[in-house]
């Protein structure tokens, strides 16, 4: 049975080997698909492009993008993330606690000399779904490969705010 609520949410994904962080605070739809299974869909707040001004040394920010939509699925067992809405971009991560998964990048270019997709493996270290009967929080801990080339370990967080 599917059941649905509108609930605020913080979305987080820092690196723990790299200066890499992020956060979205924002309200999502929490959708129930069975007892352990929950999809969630956030729009993220719009955010502007940074570009260089040519003419003055400082950087000036350019028209805002289309706002991004996340589609996040969640278990205790997996999860699927997919990003669409960005005319640049878009790209689909899974992961599955323990084993290694794929996160495939979307490119949308006019050059023919630039591959429109790429793909990266992922290795869950850790995964975990907390709440009942809903989820209050989803943590999810992987490290980013391209072959044998670590690319960072990251930390996935989501709360949901009831």
């Amino acid at each position: 049975m599917l059941t649905h609520s509108r609930k605020p949410v913080s979305l987080s994904v820092v690196s723990v080997d790299l200066p890499v962080r992020s956060l979205i605070e924002t309200a999502a739809t929490l959708y129930q698909r069975d007892h352990e299974q929950f999809h969630l869909l956030l729009h993220e707040p719009e955010i502007f492009d940074w570009e260089p001004n040519p003419i003055s040394p400082e950087t000036l920010p350019s028209t805002p993008q289309k706002p991004r939509l996340l589609w996040l699925e969640v278990s205790p067992y997996r999860a699927v993330m997919t990003m669409q809405g960005n005319t640049k971009y878009s790209y689909r991560h899974l992961w599955q606690k323990g084993m290694y998964g794929i996160s495939r990048y979307y490119l949308q270019t006019d050059s023919e000399t630039v591959p429109s997709q790429f793909r990266l493996r992922n290795f869950t270290r850790n995964l975990e779904l907390g709440g009942s009967p809903f989820p209050e929080y989803f943590r999810l801990e992987y490290e980013l490969w391209s072959d044998k080339l670590q690319l960072g370990r990251y930390v996935l967080s989501l709360d949901i705010h009831h």
